[in-house]
């Protein structure tokens, strides 16, 4: 039997989760690597073990991953750079996914930053930083549409300056991140968008209708938190019972049955530890029964 924890015989592989194609010709492991974790505390600054983050990158690509996510704002540029310094010249299959629209100032703040020559210049930054001539997937992030709110651009203006840089061929693919269904809807008016990154794991469901329009539309959705699962992970909790049945860890589960939940969810979880990212890649492997998904969803109502 596998010792889900971890691994047997290093075996344990992203490509046990399945693949989803972004957009129609890009082929990615269902299960990637977000790298929020990469820096500091507070997503800033550098991390205390630069060289051990590098580890951790390198780590998931010799694990099967070949989705990355990452963000200008990270660090600010601190988890782009390390991304570089660790993994260029890419895997010819690794795709990496990128947001803009927001900008951390000098207080560790996160200001909206989405004007068309503000996304011009974030694009451009992650291209440099990345090594790239054309970013995979870039997503805009609307923080709920506060962003764009708070910043007094149209989504019409900041999404089609998106658009351009797509035709300019220095983004292959388009996304949306923390948006509203209507906001969703409202900018497929402009450009297609093949992925949408937004908040949602088994405790927090509030984004549940906007998954289910992307199943319809052949959309990936992409959690972020997908292991804040808070209450659930107690020890007389579903999760919990369901995680020692199964000789897993709470977050195995958690992020078994966001994979199961629909071929539509790429999970993303960051950790900047080699041995948590092998336990995450681990939960790949479980197949949770059609019983254990609907009794984990039964024990977590659909709430935000």
């Amino acid at each position: 039997m596998t010792n889900v924890r971890g691994m047997e015989n290093g075996r344990a592989s992203a490509a046990a989760a399945g693949t989803f194609e972004l957009g129609g010709d890009l082929e990615v492991r269902r299960l990637g690597y977000g790298a929020m974790r990469l820096p500091g505390p507070g997503v800033w600054g550098e991390p205390k073990d630069p060289d051990g983050a590098k580890v951790v990158l390198r780590r998931a690509i010799g694990l099967g991953v070949n989705l990355i996510d990452t963000a200008g704002f990270y660090g600010p540029e601190v988890a782009d750079r390390l991304i570089a310094e660790a993994l260029h010249p890419y895997p010819d299959d690794l795709a990496i996914a990128t947001k803009v629209g927001v900008k951390r100032g000098p207080d560790k703040s996160w200001n909206p930053h989405a004007r068309p020559d503000e996304l011009r210049a974030d694009v451009e930054g992650n291209l440099r930083r990345l090594k790239l001539e054309r970013l995979d997937l870039v997503y805009l992030r609307l923080g709920d549409g506060r962003v764009l709110a708070d910043s007094g651009v149209p989504l019409a203006e900041s999404f089609g300056a998106l658009a351009e840089l797509k035709e300019e061929g220095k983004i292959r693919h388009l996304g949306l991140s923390s948006v509203t269904l209507e906001a969703f809807e409202e900018a497929r008016k402009t450009a297609p968008v093949v992925a949408v990154q937004n908040l949602y794991n088994l405790a927090n469901r509030s984004s549940e209708a906007l998954l289910e329009a992307c199943e319809e539309e052949g959309i990936a959705f992409v959690p972020f938190f997908p292991l804040a699962i808070g209450e659930l992970a107690k020890p007389e909790g579903r999760v919990a019972e369901t995680a020692s049945r199964r000789g897993a860890t709470a977050a195995q589960v958690a992020l078994a049955w966001l994979l199961a939940r629909a071929p539509a969810i790429l999970a993303i979880p960051g950790t900047s530890s080699v041995r948590h990212l092998e336990e995450n890649v681990a939960a790949a492997s479980i197949r949770l029964s059609r019983e254990e998904i609907e009794e984990l969803a039964d024990a977590a109502p659909v709430s935000g």
